[in-house]
């Protein structure tokens, strides 16, 4: 029997964070919201414990999900994973392509295309801490995952900005790189600032994240590489 309308109890907001009655995506009826969610906590917890050490069980309480629903979109672990990696490669590539497949100059598409990677990683910080514990556990073979990404997302945008090098070394506006041997170097410039970035707040007392470093970096990594490649 229903309570009389004036002792009826109102019903809560499930809204919120953290608090009683905070809103759980613990249903199948919001799947876009809730592979989200579980991507933004895997991601965060990729970073922080590599796939050996990562838990579900952690991810699926950051994603304020039952671990039933995780398993729903994602059969295990290892494809969690590799939904992650798609997930922060895919955005990189979708950053950076335009600018490489665009119709500017050499000198002004390579700047861009820094520019654009740095800015993308900047927005994401824990993405290189993502992948950096497969890369360093995983021997001169590379692992299953790895080497799926270099060939799906790697091996692509490596192709293009080669060309624009060579484009701007036959017109004279670059140094005579090694494509090899440039690109892993300015994309370490970048990547290696954002995995160093714990150690570096401990020993300089400074929060290398901040948005005045983040600035003060992104200029420094663009003068550095045209110092590097212009003529």
């Amino acid at each position: 029997m229903k309570a009389p309308a004036a002792t009826r109890r109102p019903v809560r907001s499930r809204r919120g964070t953290g608090q009683l009655g905070i809103h759980r995506l613990g249903t199948r009826g919001r799947p876009e919201e809730s592979r989200a969610a579980i991507l933004k906590a895997a991601v965060a917890e990729f970073a922080e414990n590599g796939i050996a050490g990562a838990r579900t069980d952690t991810i699926a309480r950051e994603a304020r999900v039952n671990k039933a629903l995780l398993y729903y979109y994602f059969k295990d672990k290892d494809a969690l994973y590799e939904a992650v990696l798609d997930h922060v490669f895919s955005g990189l590539r979708a950053r950076v392509a335009p600018v490489l497949e665009s119709k500017l100059p050499p000198r002004q598409k390579i700047l861009e295309y820094l520019g654009a990677y740095f800015d993308y990683i900047a927005a994401n910080p824990r993405f290189p801490r993502v992948v950096q514990a497969e890369w360093m556990q995983s021997g001169t073979k590379g692992s299953t995952h790895m080497r799926r990404v270099a060939q799906e997302y790697f091996r692509p945008i490596f192709g293009k900005v080669a060309d624009v090098l060579r484009e701007g070394i036959e017109a004279g506006e670059f140094r005579a790189v090694n494509p090899m041997d440039f690109v892993p170097s300015v994309v370490g410039a970048i990547i290696f600032y954002f995995s160093a970035a714990p150690l570096m707040k401990t020993l300089m007392k400074v929060d290398p994240l901040s948005e005045e470093r983040i600035r003060e970096r992104r200029a420094f990594v663009l003068d550095f590489v045209s110092a590097a490649l212009f003529k």
